[in-house]
This record gives structure tokens, C-alpha cells and sequence, in this order.
């Protein structure tokens, strides 16, 4: 009788701990895949100037467990260097989004940390925060929308 007490006792406990770690998973952003740029704004801290992207443009951002990278090219046929990459590693802690980037063609972004804080909507994923980098003057506050590739 006791090892039968015993048994049912494991299995329950063992079964909790597994919805404990379900729960947690759930809880946290799903953001791996392939996410297409569908709107931007920038907002200068300086001037407190708006625009939007121009969007005459496509980029993509590919996110997997560690890393993302973005690939972004000119609509114009004619634009032969309207092409820009760049990638690294991130950190995300439920909606606080930092991405590390370590890989750009220009060297005054590279190894800056750059804090987000994302919200999922669907297919929809919002990503709100502060691009600072002192070398290029650049102090403004960007929102992107992207839409999760079907592909």
C-alpha cells in the first residue's frame, strides 16, 4: 500500500512540475521566425520630429533561440547599394526585447545594445524602443510592425 502511495505521489508531483515548466513556456513571447517589415515610425529625442518610413523598401528580420538578423534592400531596380544587413544576439525577458548587434557595415553601431519592449498581436509583432548611438548622432525612439512570413 505505501509503495502504491508512494507512485501515485511521484506521478503527481511529476506531472505538476511538467505544467509548471508549460506554463512558463507559455508565458513567454514566441517571436522565432521570419518577420516581414510592414510599418516604421522614428521619433527624434532632439527635435521631437515624427515621420514614418518611407517604405520604399523591404526588409525581413529572422529571429531563432539566440540570434536575429534583419536584411533590408531598395525597391528601385536601378539602386545597385540600396542593400543593408546586419545581426547579432539578444536577450528577451517576457515583452523586454535587447538585441546585442555585432554584425553591421558600419562600425559605429556595431556592439551597441539596443532595448525594445514587444507586444504580439496574431501574426502581428510591435517592437517600441530607443536606437542611441552618440557617434553618428542618431538619439530617437522607433516602433516597427512586422507580420510573420507564411513561407
Amino acid at each position: 500500500m505505501k509503495s502504491k502511495f508512494l507512485i501515485l505521489a511521484a506521478s503527481i508531483l511529476m506531472f505538476s512540475c511538467n505544467d509548471d515548466a508549460d506554463k512558463m513556456d507559455k508565458s513567454k513571447l514566441n517571436i522565432q521566425g521570419t518577420w516581414k517589415l510592414i510599418s516604421g515610425t522614428i521619433t527624434d529625442n532632439k527635435s521631437g520630429k515624427q515621420h514614418n518610413y518611407p517604405m520604399d523598401f523591404e526588409m525581413i528580420k529572422i529571429i531563432n533561440d539566440t540570434h536575429f538578423a534583419f536584411l533590408k534592400h531598395s525597391l528601385n531596380k536601378k539602386d545597385t547599394l540600396g542593400f543593408d544587413a546586419g545581426g547579432g544576439s539578444y536577450k528577451l525577458n517576457n515583452d523586454s526585447y535587447v538585441e546585442h548587434l555585432e554584425y553591421y557595415n558600419n562600425k559605429n553601431w556595431e556592439g551597441k545594445h539596443f532595448d525594445f519592449k514587444l507586444a504580439l498581436h496574431g501574426d502581428t509583432l510591435i517592437q517600441t524602443g530607443i536606437e542611441k548611438v552618440e557617434k553618428e548622432g542618431i538619439d530617437r525612439v522607433i516602433v516597427e510592425k512586422y507580420i510573420k512570413t507564411k513561407k
